[in-house]
């Protein structure tokens, strides 16, 4: 029986890994969870599961949580503070990081620090503070990737030898404008482009995936996973049944398919390196028409490019372009800014900022504070 401690319990990872382990009693139990501010789906989780503790981020809503489990013996705590507890509970072998965003980073460290596995759905983590993360976890912890892509990666790797490796092949479904032109694209709207045409996700990475800054955040987090040495190529394939690829240096490439569904990279990353059962339909390959693939279009999907340049600029500048693209997607989801000005944010909030090297958390979550407020500044000046 493995003890799981899960951050983000009501978020879409959160439910899903919820329900592998609804799935599976026998094998998982959750020793502690957190929410953001969804009390009431996070009561019905508390007295499902049975968690030991639980924190609450949006502390202003811990009274009221604690009166919707008057019956249930369990400790309940709030903020920043409680998310650290929770990533370091005794009891817990593996925490799942789901938190959405920055806001995440700060417990999935922690969790580290304690000696936890990690498996990690909320790549900001590595994008903001790789190096931080990697030199805490080596030879320490195992950080086991959730998204479909690194997932698909790590299953293909398995049993291969790393200098192999000729490139990594990240597949993209390329969102719901994949082929709308840019004049199209103007006045698109958030409703438009929360319409994801393959996967059910929560409303920031689904805005994330219309811009395709997803697959340039994924671009960071492969680097980090998988040898910022190795290179990395971007491909579209609509359809989502080829998760991920590698070529190896015999020219061979191999993939991972499968249904698109988050249960099944949750499912392995809590039990890897073993499987089990995810009492799924299995993809019939029959009904498979065609599996299509195309080059990005960098121009009409810029902010590709902009994690690249971050990346590559290296420093605080990943935390920067992290931190506007969270402001810059709120602000369009708000009805703010229009769909190409999220782009436009992040350019700017990264052309005006200094660099400085990522020797602390501190230095990551300063450089945050300070792009969260410089994006709010051009949203502000230019609307």
């Amino acid at each position: 029986m493995k003890t799981i401690s899960i951050l983000g319990s009501t978020g879409s990872i959160g439910v899903n890994t919820l329900d592998v382990v609804r799935c599976n009693p026998d094998r998982f139990t959750v020793g502690a969870m957190t929410a953001g501010s969804n009390i009431e789906l996070f009561a019905e989780q508390i007295k499902e599961f049975k968690p030991s503790l639980v924190s609450i981020f949006n502390s202003s809503k811990r009274d009221a949580l604690k009166e919707l489990l008057q019956s249930e013996d369990v400790e309940i705590l709030s903020g920043e503070e409680g998310s650290i507890k929770v990533a370091t509970y005794p009891d817990v072998s593996l925490v799942v990081s789901a938190i959405v965003g920055s806001a995440g980073l700060v417990p999935s460290f922690a969790a580290i620090q304690s000696g936890k596995d990690l498996a990690l759905a909320n790549k900001e983590t590595l994008v903001v503070a790789g190096e931080l993360v990697l030199q805490e976890a080596k030879d320490r912890v195992n950080l086991i990737p959730i998204d479909s892509e690194h997932s698909a990666i790590l299953q293909v790797l398995n049993g291969e030898k790393k200098d192999r490796v000729k490139k990594i092949i990240l597949t993209g479904s390329g969102g719901p404008f994949r082929t709308f032109t840019r004049k199209q694209m103007e006045n698109v709207t958030a409703k438009e482009a929360l319409n994801h045409p393959n996967w059910e996700m929560g409303n920031k990475i689904t805005i994330d995936s219309a811009t395709m800054m997803n697959k340039g955040l994924e671009y960071i987090e492969a680097k980090w996973l998988f040898g910022c040495d190795t290179s990395v190529e971007i491909i579209i394939h609509p359809q989502s049944i080829i998760h991920s690829m590698i070529e190896f240096v015999d020219t061979s490439i191999v993939a991972q398919l499968g249904i698109p569904d988050m249960r099944v990279p949750i499912a392995y990353a809590l039990t890897y390196p073993d499987r089990i059962d995810c009492e799924l339909p299995s993809l019939d390959l029959k009904t498979i028409k065609q599996l299509t693939f195309e080059e990005p279009d960098y121009e009409k999907f810029p902010c590709i490019r902009l994690a690249q340049d971050a990346l590559k600029i290296g420093e605080t500048m990943p935390a920067v372009l992290n931190a506007a693209n969270e402001i810059a997607v709120q602000a369009f989801l708000d009805e703010v800014i229009l769909f190409q000005d999220i782009a436009e944010i992040i350019r700017s909030t990264m052309d005006n900022h200094k660099c400085q090297p990522v020797d602390t958390l501190e230095a990551v979550q300063s450089a945050d504070r300070w792009a969260r407020e410089e994006a709010r500044k051009l949203i502000t000046v230019a609307h």
